[in-house]
């Protein structure tokens, strides 16, 4: 997913179905989704009390971590390395790549380091389907999760928005500032925590932020 010039999108992972991979189909009946419980705690969406872009960033950045793991968490064992979705992707593989997409950006991308293979959530293939390493466990991408998330903080914190990233791998063109990377990386917590709305919808998951 190089850019080929200073404001070219990536191209979107393809989510092919694939063998080995139980995907429901989605005219089954579901058990109504439940609402929250009375009472039960929500994600504030963050504090609009400043116009700080970083600070505005780095908290809805955190937001949308918290919301896409909190929804994972919510699910029973089995409904989170299932699909009910004809792609095939299943939650678990969902919440890994957008820990994984997100130290491609800031880590690989922005600073430039070494991360082994950056493509781990997709065998290290970018034009691949998600998959999950063997073993993988909740808890090991919540743990990366949390990493990146901390990583990502510290540059937001330390960092001018228009500071360019270094020529590298992550682009083929112009390298990106890091204001675009943060938008960039935004609008896909946004557009995948949509997603994963439907999914726990059609897992019977409860409903709602």
């Amino acid at each position: 997913m190089g850019l080929r010039g200073p404001v070219a999108l990536p191209s979107v992972t393809p989510m092919a179905a694939r063998p080995g991979t139980r995907v429901l189909n989605v005219t089954e009946p579901t058990p109504a989704a439940p609402e929250p419980p009375e009472g039960a705690p929500r994600l504030p969406e963050p504090a609009a009390d400043t116009a700080d872009p970083a600070v505005l960033f780095a908290r809805y950045l955190d937001f949308y971590r918290a919301t896409v793991l909190r929804k994972v968490r919510a699910l029973p064992a089995e409904e989170r390395r299932h699909s009910r979705l004809p792609s095939g992707w299943t939650p678990l593989e969902l919440l890994h790549h957008l820990a994984c997409m997100e130290r491609r950006w800031f880590v690989w991308g922005f600073l430039g380091e070494d991360v082994g293979d950056p493509w781990p959530d997709s065998q290290g293939n970018p034009d691949a389907p998600w998959r999950l390493p063997d073993g993988t466990t909740l808890d090991d991408v919540a743990a990366l999760l949390g990493r990146v998330g901390e990583r990502t903080s510290r540059i937001l914190a330390e960092t001018s928005l228009e500071q360019q990233a270094p020529p590298g791998p992550r682009f083929t063109g112009e390298p990106a500032t890091l204001a675009w990377i943060c938008f960039h990386v935004l609008q896909e917590y946004a557009r995948h925590a949509g997603h994963l709305d439907i999914a726990v919808e059609l897992a019977g998951g409860p409903l709602g932020e």
